[in-house]
């Protein structure tokens, strides 16, 4: 079993009820670099499964090889038939841009500390909390990751809770301090849960 979910299921009982329900959570690895990025940028105020449909239709747009180059090689009309919002459209090309120039070192941030890693996640166009902890969890495995302002998450722990609304952002790392240094582990816990429950497991 996942010592780390072990671990913190030991100190909550209501995590250790949902493994107990669920059983041990995915990892849901996911390959560090430019593509994983682009996934979660496209994850944005998406379902899981319009963002990875998009990430296709972007990737069939770019000749089969989803690049900082050939990124920057589409256009606007042809970005939005991939499904790239405006919006987004701007955040790749930041985010592509930044990778072309060495403005930021994807491999580079295997070697550095969390906070570190955030912040030059974060200074890409469109790149906020939530994106840059995502890719700590999947892509770079670090253990003692909270993506707090995630909905799910946050209606996981209502329901686990039976609290009657929902805990904001705040109010989930307030519950989550607990569960340091395994709050990876109980993310993947409460997404489990979440999917779960709703048969998307």
């Amino acid at each position: 079993m996942d010592e780390d979910v072990v671990a913190v299921a030991a100190r909550d009982p209501v995590l250790a009820a949902a493994v107990a329900r669920w059983g041990v959570p995915p990892r849901w690895p996911r390959e560090p670099g430019f593509v994983t990025l682009v996934h979660l940028v496209l994850e944005q105020q998406l379902s899981l499964d319009a963002a990875r449909a998009h990430l296709e239709a972007l990737r069939r747009a770019c000749g089969g090889a989803l690049t900082p180059a050939s990124v920057l090689a589409l256009d606007d009309a042809t970005l939005r038939g991939a499904g790239v919002s405006r919006q987004k459209t701007r955040y790749l090309r930041d985010l592509a841009g930044r990778v072309t120039t060495g403005r930021l070192d994807l491999p580079g941030l295997a070697d550095l500390p969390d906070d570190a890693a955030r912040a030059g996640l974060t200074a890409v166009l469109g790149i906020g909390a939530w994106t840059a902890d995502c890719y700590l969890l999947f892509a770079l495995d670090r253990p003692d990751v909270l993506p707090a302002g995630d909905l799910a998450l946050q209606e996981a722990v209502r329901e686990l809770d039976g609290a009657a609304t929902r805990p904001g952002p705040a109010a989930l790392v307030r519950r989550a301090e607990p569960w340091r240094p395994h709050r990876s582990a109980a993310s993947r816990i409460l997404w489990h849960h979440y999917l779960s429950v709703r048969g998307r497991a």
